[in-house]
């Protein structure tokens, strides 16, 4: 009866740790699968980012015949891409982003550069990247959290520490551009 008992006790100790082990592998497999959707997400920012940048120099030229004695804006427009473009920080494509809104606002003072094809298209495309590069910080967002949620769910929370999982952080407004979008905006009539 004993070396019944003993076949049973490591055949139920074998079923668990195998059972343990198959557990792991599939926490394991789920987290790496979720750090890389982050990871994308953050390359798909970058590559926005370098989308935007390449635009620049295209609408620079384009504004250059229209509005010579703008210099100061084009210059401060080169200026942030130039800064932008060396080091990708918020605060960096936030200055970027009101250079390239007074950039653009000269179409509003220049009625034949608002006419202009070329303008238009590049102010067009850049818009367009402009929605590309919001959907795709809304998209690493998103799974942001569901990386950082699965990590902190049961039974992740039990190996993603020892496995070498660590939390991601969101997607955020930095200091310089938190003071810029809290601002209710001025209209007049």
């Amino acid at each position: 009866m004993e070396p019944i008992l003993s076949t049973l006790w490591w055949s139920a100790l074998t079923v668990i740790l195998v059972s343990l082990f198959i557990t792991v592998i599939v926490i394991y497999n789920r987290l790496v699968s979720l750090r890389q959707a982050a990871n994308q997400g953050t390359a798909d920012i970058d590559a926005q980012l370098r989308q935007r940048h390449d635009l620049i120099p295209n609408l620079v030229e384009s504004v250059k015949g229209y509005a010579g004695h703008e210099k100061e804006t084009l210059e401060r427009v080169i200026m942030a891409r130039n800064t932008a473009a060396a080091n990708t920080n918020s605060r960096n494509e936030q200055e970027l982003k009101i250079a390239l809104d007074r950039l653009l606002a000269l179409g509003e003072a220049y009625p034949e550069l608002k006419a202009n094809t070329n303008f238009l298209q590049l102010q067009n495309e850049l818009s367009m990247v402009e929605d590309k590069l919001a959907a795709a910080r809304r998209a690493l967002n998103a799974a942001v959290a569901r990386y950082n949620a699965s990590i902190e769910a049961f039974p992740a929370v039990l190996f993603a520490s020892l496995l070498g999982f660590k939390h991601y952080d969101f997607n955020r407004l930095d200091d310089s551009e938190r003071g810029i979008v809290d601002q209710r905006p001025q209209v007049q009539f």
